[in-house]
């Protein structure tokens, strides 16, 4: 069987904690940032552990983590 490609985007977007949990940045940080509100903003700060559900489509794009 040949071997399975890693989608790239995936590769530079999420990390994987040591458990297997993928960890990734918050989302809607990039711009027209003077529309939403301060306390978005601050727990927007930093990554993020995914759902299981969102998680699920991430493993498929990385087959070898």
């Amino acid at each position: 069987m040949p071997k399975l490609k890693t989608k790239s985007a995936a590769k530079k977007r999420f990390r994987f904690s040591s458990s297997g949990k993928v960890i990734a940045q918050a989302s809607f940080k990039r711009h027209n940032l003077r529309k939403r509100p301060q306390k978005m903003k601050r727990q927007a700060r930093g990554t993020m552990i995914l759902s299981p559900n969102d998680s699920k489509n991430i493993l498929k794009y990385m087959p070898y983590r």
